[in-house]
């Protein structure tokens, strides 16, 4: 159970760099425009805000790789509890704010790896 719980925690924090590069860097390129449904000109307008938002699930992947890479193994899995709760919540609030399928893109992962956490 532990080597899955590495992967699902590393995917997430992998699916969380991917969207700090589209949202911080990629924001105006029409294959993030598809992937978030947005029009060109709102998305040249809302660009430093989607940097922003980026820069936060930069945090989240950074957070989940420390605890994958500490070196006390209980607060490294206490950390990696903590952030996927965070992204849980955050697919949960994004669901119902946003986009259902958010919910399902994020938080499903999350949500997976943090049961695997459960039987460490």
């Amino acid at each position: 159970m532990l080597i899955l719980s590495i992967i699902l925690v590393s995917l997430v924090a992998i699916e969380h760099v991917y969207i700090l590069i589209m949202e911080m860097f990629l924001w105006t390129k029409p294959r993030t425009l598809k992937v978030f449904g947005l029009e060109q000109e709102f998305a040249e307008q809302t660009k430093s805000m989607a940097a922003n938002q980026g820069l936060y699930n930069g945090f989240l992947a950074a957070g989940l790789a420390f605890g994958l890479l500490h070196t006390n193994n209980e607060f490294g899995l206490q950390l990696q509890m903590f952030f996927l709760t965070c992204v849980l919540i955050a697919a949960v609030y994004g669901g119902l704010t946003v986009k259902r399928s958010i919910l399902f893109v994020q938080g499903v992962p999350a949500f997976l790896a943090l049961l695997s956490l459960q039987f460490i």
